[in-house]
Formats: structure tokens, C-alpha cells, sequence
């Protein structure tokens, strides 16, 4: 692949031009999106940003271990954006040196440093218009059924999500930012699950798949199916039906081929011989 030139100011999505930031990283070409909190990120058009790590309300030890999750999911987000043929504008906001989430994506991301990515301690509220952000929430009323490349959308990176229920739509509406969700019931139905488990939250990475599959592709099942898991309880219709047909009995198809195969050479067999029979008698 050839070399490829990173524009390092205007932002894709609103055309503001943000404020300087404590590191400024090459941009990633594209559109931005934004998330806040502690470690939190902003791509520009679509796609999430680092995460926002949860307030103290976890235990120490559990959670080191949820917020080296989260600098693990900021490793995969990044690493599918480098990949895509267009790559979003990335932005990791609210990210303080010396926290935890600092520390750790710098100890368990090899050329963390070297990433195209803009990260700042900075809110993205001081970054971009209010009125340009898109909070995506699982929890939101509103389905997100496009991408608009005049928006930023903000993905939440949480740590210890069962302690933290809709804390990303009271953190938007606190902030009278506009909500949205992926259409996850829209295009997906609930398996059957022995657990009956069926959750709507994803990680940063997952969302970031389904907004980088439904930039490429325009189609939200094609996107859904790259992002939401099958743990998740969720699944295609299609995938449904196909668990609901009957099990295909190849042994009995190849039986009855042979039998007709057998069927066809015993008919020529009698007709060559009816033939030579004829031709003798006459």
C-alpha cells in the first residue's frame, strides 16, 4: 500500500477547526466522531473515540482490570481504522495524563505514541458545536439511521458498565446533546438463549465496526452482523430461519441419486440390448 498524507486541522464533520490538544497525533482522514469522559474519544462523521473510564465507584483491583479492557478496545477500534479504505477522523478526548486509562493504553499498546489520533485533555464540548455532537447511547429513544458526515458522533467508553446504567444518556441529556442508538431491534430479533441474555451495549470497538461496515456497505444488517455478537442474544432474521429448518439429510439425497443413477443405466442397458436384438432378427 502507498503512502498515505493525514490533513492535520479542519474536522471532517462540522468544518470547525478544533483547539490545540496536549498531544496532537496525525488526524485520520475522514469523518470525526467524539466521546467524553476520562479517556474518551472523538471520531469525525462516525466512529468512537477512546473511552471514558468510570468514576470511582468500582473496587480498585476490578476496576484496573475493566479499564485495561477499554485500552484493549481502543487497540481494536484503531487497528480496523487503519485498516478501512476510509478511515475516520479519530479523536481520544478527556484523556488526562496520568490516569489510569492513560497509563494503560500507553503499557499495553505497543506504538500507542505513534497512533494516528488526535488525543487531548480537552472535553469535546470545547472541540466541536453542541449542536454537531451525537451522544450514541444504547439507551436512547432515537435510532440512529444514518450517518451524517456534518456530525460528530460520541462514543462513552465505561468501565464497570453494570455499576454505570444509562450513564452516558444522563451525561448527554445533562448536556442537552442530541441521542442516538444503533438499530440493533430494528434489524435484529432476540435468540433463544439458556440464559435469555439479550443486551443492546456494546463495546467501543463493536459500535466502531458497525459505523465503519455501514460506511462502506449502506446496509444496517450487513453492519449489525460485523459489530453485535452472538452473545449479545441478538441475530439476523435470516439466521433465525436457518436455525428453525430441518437438518438436511445429504446420505438419504446421495442414496436416492445413486438409485436413479443405477436407474438410467439399467433403462440404456435394456435399450442397447433391445436394439442389438432387433438388428439380429432382421
Amino acid at each position: 500500500m502507498g503512502t498515505r498524507r493525514w490533513p492535520a486541522r479542519r474536522c471532517g464533520c462540522c468544518g470547525s477547526s478544533p483547539r490545540p490538544r496536549a498531544r496532537r497525533g496525525r488526524a485520520v482522514r475522514g469523518t470525526r466522531c467524539g466521546s467524553g469522559g476520562a479517556g474518551s474519544g472523538c471520531w469525525r462523521r462516525a466512529g468512537p473515540s477512546g473511552g471514558r473510564s468510570g468514576s470511582g465507584a468500582a473496587p480498585g483491583g476490578h476496576r484496573a482490570q475493566e479499564t485495561s479492557r477499554l485500552a484493549s478496545q481502543i487497540r481494536r477500534l484503531y487497528g480496523a481504522n487503519r485498516r478501512a479504505e476510509k478511515p475516520f477522523w479519530l479523536y481520544l478526548t478527556e484523556f488526562v495524563a496520568g490516569s489510569l486509562i492513560y497509563e494503560e493504553c500507553f503499557r499495553m499498546n505497543d506504538g500507542f505514541s505513534s497512533y494516528l489520533m488526535d488525543t487531548t485533555e480537552e472535553s469535546y464540548l470545547d472541540l466541536f458545536p453542541s449542536d454537531a455532537i451525537v451522544y450514541l447511547t444504547p439507551d436512547s429513544e432515537n435510532v440512529l439511521e444514518d450517518i451524517d458526515p456534518n456530525k460528530v458522533y460520541v462514543l462513552g467508553g465505561l468501565v464497570d458498565e453494570s455499576i454505570h446504567k444509562k450513564l452516558t444518556l444522563r451525561r448527554a441529556e445533562e448536556q442537552s446533546l442530541r441521542t442516538a442508538r444503533l438499530p440493533i431491534r430494528e434489524y435484529m430479533v432476540k435468540a433463544a438463549n439458556s440464559k435469555n441474555y439479550h443486551s443492546e451495549t456494546l463495546a467501543i470497538n463493536q459500535v466502531f465496526d458497525v459505523l465503519l461496515t455501514y460506511r462502506e456497505t449502506r446496509s444496517w444488517p450487513v453492519a449489525l452482523k460485523a459489530g453485535v455478537s452472538s452473545g449479545k442474544g441478538y441475530v439476523l432474521p435470516d439466521a433465525v430461519k436457518e436455525a428453525e429448518m430441518p437438518p438436511h439429510d445429504n446420505a438419504q439425497e446421495n442414496s436416492l441419486f445413486c438409485d436413479d443413477k443405477e436407474r438410467r443405466v439399467q433403462e440404456n442397458q435394456t435399450a442397447d440390448f433391445k436394439q442389438r436384438h432387433e438388428d439380429e432378427c432382421a
